[in-house]
């Protein structure tokens, strides 16, 4: 099962809540990140086409940095992608395998612009508003107004995002309205995961 939203619209809280009842979340996020950790060939390829200061003094990638420069630049962008998006599609797809779980939910904020919907059977998408992503991110990550509406110019309208859903949770209220969402989400899931590996 397929998670997915805009950044700031509430996707790491929503599968918290589904971790919490058992279930085995594989964030690409996170995947992301490991991907280019100290020691990676990938992050060792970022450090010779940006230079040392993409780098943190401790020799982690200065992520950062390296945002605000593909955020800025399409063409540094697509170069990025290319060598990441390989890795990090291998290891999602060996870390769905090894899930034994009822289902297993891959979050992404990119599940639906490339190749991740093929890991997935169902999508799940949290929305709100655009002008609450801009208010939650600027104050989540502290990051300017600008920034923020060049990420979300990068991801996938919000239409386009809701019209490829299976199910749309609002995430528009209280983080107690998100939990009860996800409770009935769950139920759901299971009952989809039953159908499905009964058929």
């Amino acid at each position: 099962m397929g998670v997915t939203g805009g950044i700031g619209s509430g996707k790491s809280a929503l599968t918290d809540r589904l971790a919490s009842r058992g279930i085995d979340i594989v964030d690409a996020d996170v995947v992301a990140r490991e991907v280019v950790d100290i020691g990676s060939p990938a992050l060792d390829a970022i450090a010779v086409r940006f230079g040392k200061q993409i780098l943190l003094e401790n020799g982690a990638l200065d992520r950062a940095a390296l945002r605000k420069i593909v955020f800025e630049d399409p063409e540094q962008r697509q170069w990025l992608e290319a060598l990441t998006h390989p890795l990090i599609g291998k290891s999602i797809a060996a870390q769905l395998a090894a899930s034994d779980g009822p289902y297993v939910i891959l979050s992404s904020p990119l599940l639906l612009e490339g190749s991740q919907k093929s890991f997935v059977g169902h999508v799940v998408v949290v929305d709100v508003s655009e002008e609450t992503q801009l208010q939650r991110t600027m104050s989540r990550d502290n990051n300017n107004e600008e920034l923020v509406r060049s990420i979300m110019a990068a991801q996938l309208p919000r239409e386009k995002r809701r019209s490829q859903a299976d199910t749309i949770i609002d995430n528009s209220g209280t983080l107690s309205e998100l939990h009860d969402a996800a409770d009935a989400l769950h139920q759901k899931l299971l009952r989809l995961a039953e159908h499905s590996a009964a058929s």
